[in-house]
């Protein structure tokens, strides 16, 4: 729980203009922080009369030379490689890496309430799951370093990709080919909880299809994320009145499933049918899937250079680094049937009445 101060340890580092791990080295009186800034985060903390919490404090001893890295799973493509990014940046100065694997709400509650109190480590990294309010103080009472990579939360150092300009750049694709029926099918947590990723996507497919003077909503479905929720989507899409003749998928592993349900339902891709998704994960190259290629591992290795500097008393420039996207062209995308020509043309099938 918050502490009954209104004033925590985040309201002084942006009173400051330093990172969270830096107010707690200042006020504790460790080194790494130039006299200078520590007077001035003394003066602010004074003025702002915050006073450093006993977890906060007795976080103290000395550097530990771990790191928490905290991911929602490890058997997923995007996670693991963010990992191994983060941990060879880590490994190369030194650092121990602590993966924390938190599959659901209860066990995130557990981890952000007792980690301070039950082992220390130097700093933290969060991939790619929603923090809740509660868990985002816990973080900032926490007083260590803190990056945050495929997702922004409060001040905190973010590492991500433009989610939003990933979607359009795959839509805008879509519609370029003369798509004016396009569906998207997005992805959920397994709790149902919908990810950062996945709403700046969806405010991406909108904005694409608005440029276009086109709407989508009703072609929009929402399964959980991964191949079998892909399967699930691709089912629901097929399912409607207007079966749409393109659709945008979130992830890489979701379009997978929508493949293998087209395949079976026996529509041919991309003549009758194109997809595409986000990632380029080494699967897309074998399904021939034309993706959005964002930088994974470098998203780790940015993170993990980033704290490693942090340790070493080095405020980053920047609070949010956006790393570039690519839109990368396979077989999976075509024009529109109705636009399709020649002899070889293949017509759209018809599968309103088609039910998984």
């Amino acid at each position: 729980m918050r502490p009954k101060q209104q004033v925590n340890m985040a309201d002084v580092a942006r009173r400051t203009n330093v990172s969270i791990a830096t107010v707690s080295r200042a006020l504790r009186g460790e080194p790494g922080v130039s006299e200078p800034t520590r007077l001035r985060i003394q003066a602010a903390a004074n003025d702002l009369a915050y006073v450093i919490s006993p977890e906060a404090s007795g976080l103290s001893g000395g550097a530990t030379g771990r790191v928490a890295v905290v991911v929602p799973g490890i058997n997923a493509w995007f996670y693991s490689t963010v990992v191994a990014g983060i941990e060879k940046e880590l490994r190369a100065a030194g650092l121990d890496t602590l993966l924390y694997c938190l599959e659901v709400s209860t066990q995130r509650e557990a981890f952000f309430t007792h980690l301070p109190l039950r082992r220390k480590v130097d700093a933290i990294i969060v991939v790619a799951f929603p923090l809740t309010p509660q868990e985002r103080i816990r973080l900032e009472e926490m007083g260590v370093s803190v990056a945050i990579v495929g997702a922004h939360a409060g001040d905190f150092l973010s590492i991500n990709i433009d989610d939003q300009r990933a979607a359009e750049q795959a839509v805008g694709h879509l519609t370029r080919l003369g798509h004016t029926k396009i569906g998207m099918i997005r992805a959920v947590d397994p709790e149902g909880m919908s990810y950062e990723s996945d709403r700046s996507r969806l405010a991406g497919y909108r904005a694409e299809l608005k440029k276009a003077g086109l709407t989508g909503d009703d072609l929009v479905v929402t399964p959980p994320w991964g191949i079998e929720g892909g399967e699930h989507g691709m089912e629901l899409l097929l399912s409607k009145p207007d079966v749409p003749t393109a659709v945008f998928c979130h992830s890489d592993e979701v379009a997978v499933g929508a493949l293998r349900t087209l395949r079976r339902a026996g529509i041919p891709v991309p003549q009758a049918m194109s997809v595409i998704s986000i990632d380029d994960h080494p699967v897309a190259e074998l399904a021939d899937l034309t993706t959005v290629r964002q930088p994974v591992e470098e998203q780790g290795a940015v993170a993990g250079h980033a704290i490693v500097e942090m340790l070493n008393g080095h405020e980053p420039t920047e609070r949010a680094t956006v790393l570039p996207t690519q839109l990368v062209i396979r077989g999976s995308t075509a024009r529109p049937p109705s636009e399709t020509t020649g002899a070889g043309a293949v017509p759209l099938v018809h599968t309103s009445d088609w039910r998984p």
